[in-house]
């Protein structure tokens, strides 16, 4: 494997900017996952990884001003968007710190002997163990929260499990200077820099799911790449979890009786769901069903409108600004498909936002209008024209799995009456958040949240955005009469650590 170099690059110009590092090889590949496999017993200690959360959490912030300039130098996205992510992030390092403290994530069963039960019950210990390493694969679109300090790496640290981060060739430079800031933060607590390890490549990549060591791994970004990786993953000689957010077209159903209650309303919040970030959310409404007739017309007025005030935007990268244009073009050459806001080429460096309209009975059989029902990152969205429910529903159930699902209501409909419960009944198959009159864009980082969903939304059945992404690195252990002196201390009837746990079916707090 040649060690290419590897430069940040300006996606406002395409050019590069400067040399960040080179591709790692597979002999760096392999000391990399070494060193954060030897780092595991530095985390055995809660206290001291919640500590060490907390701290990673500070030295971000204090860096903040230098980390947001290269993330938008990177990016594009903008130092508002950009200081908002990092404060997220660090908030979600605080979050899982708080987890550990807690200890319920370790899921604490102990059931004593019962010789009355059928069969008997031995004595029975159960808690979950970190896994250990955890290779991480970066998103294009988060240079914060789903990158070298984002969710995966938060969770899987708070877990106790070291993790390998394969930077996103869109944020190299960015890498780098999160992983110094993690590793600081480490040495400050006596844990061994190597307990985050970063590596640049596509060939890195590819070592880095083969590796023996490597316990498990998250992925955010397409459906091809993530495909190749699951492939591996499951095709090693030990088979590992991974756990993958590959796409997701996050549909939209406005019924006919909230469209012609407040069209005018939902037409402006589509637009600018569509095009925030420039359409560059792994949540972005990317298909809504709107009905025919007068109301309909009337929400596809206000999209009009409020889409065409929105000026061109700057793409991650060039490769995704090529894909935008010819994906929307190959899109509106389809007969019978409309742009009433035509999306494409802005600038030299830029794209337009814009939207396609289609008749219904143009998805209800396989063809060449599947294109329709595939997701095009970017700043578009399709309008699926309906006359009735039996075609949104005909629609719908030809729909993939997503991370979420939309519906929109009258306020009778809120209510109980018409269509509202049966809708909900029919998009809770398709998607892991289900949402009634809002809109998908925003993933809040809290205990009851799940981003995820049937695939290829994701390949499992987990969440990375919120308190339970932590499951993800842990497996559970049971003990059969193990002597209390030789039970680790989470799992002995003092329970001197107060974790919550549940003893003898009684759940203690």
């Amino acid at each position: 494997m040649a060690a290419a170099p590897v430069w940040s690059v300006d996606p406002r110009t395409g050019k590069q900017r400067e040399q960040v590092a080179v591709e790692a090889t597979a002999q760096e590949v392999d000391a990399t996952v070494r060193a954060a496999h030897d780092a595991r017993s530095a985390l055995a200690d809660r206290t001291v990884r919640a500590a060490f959360l907390r701290t990673a959490a500070d030295r971000l912030e204090a860096a903040r001003e230098q980390l947001v300039e290269a993330a938008d130098a990177e990016s594009a996205l903008g130092p508002v968007r950009l200081t908002g992510e990092l404060a997220r992030t660090c908030y979600q390092l605080r979050a899982f710190a708080s987890i550990v403290d807690e200890g319920a994530f370790l899921d604490v069963v102990i059931n004593h002997p019962d010789d009355t039960a059928t069969p008997p019950v031995p004595d029975l210990r159960r808690y979950k163990v970190p896994l250990g390493v955890v290779a991480v694969y970066s998103a294009s679109n988060f240079p914060f929260a789903f990158s070298v300090a984002g969710g995966d790496t938060a969770s899987a640290l708070g877990a106790g499990c070291p993790v390998v981060v394969k930077a996103h060739p869109d944020h190299p430079a960015l890498s780098e200077l999160v992983a110094k800031v993690l590793r600081t933060a480490a040495a400050e607590h006596g844990i061994p820099e190597g307990v985050v390890g970063l590596v640049h490549g596509f060939e890195a990549g590819v070592e880095l799911i083969r590796h023996p060591l490597v316990a498990a791994a998250g992925f955010t970004g397409s459906i091809r790449g993530g495909r190749a990786l699951f492939d591996a993953a499951a095709a090693r000689p030990v088979p590992i979890p991974f756990h993958g957010e590959l796409g997701s077209l996050n549909p939209v159903v406005v019924t006919e009786a909230a469209a012609s209650e407040r069209g005018e309303a939902i037409g402006t919040g589509l637009a600018g769901s569509m095009t925030l970030g420039v359409g560059q959310f792994c949540v972005k409404p990317g298909l809504v069903l709107v009905p025919s007739g007068a109301a309909g017309d009337g929400l596809l007025k206000s999209l009009t409108d409020a889409v065409s005030n929105v000026d061109a935007g700057v793409l991650l990268d060039h490769r995704m600004r090529d894909n935008f244009i010819a994906g929307v073009a190959e899109r509106a050459e389809l007969t019978d498909v409309d742009s009433p806001v035509t999306p494409g080429a802005g600038g030299e460096h830029t794209v337009s936002p814009g939207f396609l309209t289609v008749p219904a009975e143009k998805l209800a059989a396989e063809g060449a209008y599947d294109l329709l029902l595939e997701e095009c990152f970017g700043p578009v969205t399709v309008v699926v024209r309906y006359d009735d429910a039996g075609q949104a529903s005909a629609v719908l159930s030809r729909l993939p799995g997503n991370l979420t699902a939309t519906v929109h209501l009258s306020e009778e409909e809120t209510a109980g009456a018409g269509r509202g419960t049966e809708l909900l009944a029919e998009l809770t198959p398709l998607a892991g958040r289900v949402l009634v009159n809002g809109w998908p864009t925003g993933v809040a980082v809290a205990a009851a949240q799940h981003h995820g969903g049937p695939y290829p939304a994701t390949t499992s059945t987990s969440t990375s955005v919120g308190g339970t992404a932590i499951e993800r690195w842990m497996r559970p252990v049971a003990y059969q009469t193990v002597p209390e002196a030789l039970l680790p201390v989470e799992l002995r009837d003092e329970n001197a650590l107060g974790l919550p746990r549940r003893f003898n079916g009684r759940l203690e707090r």
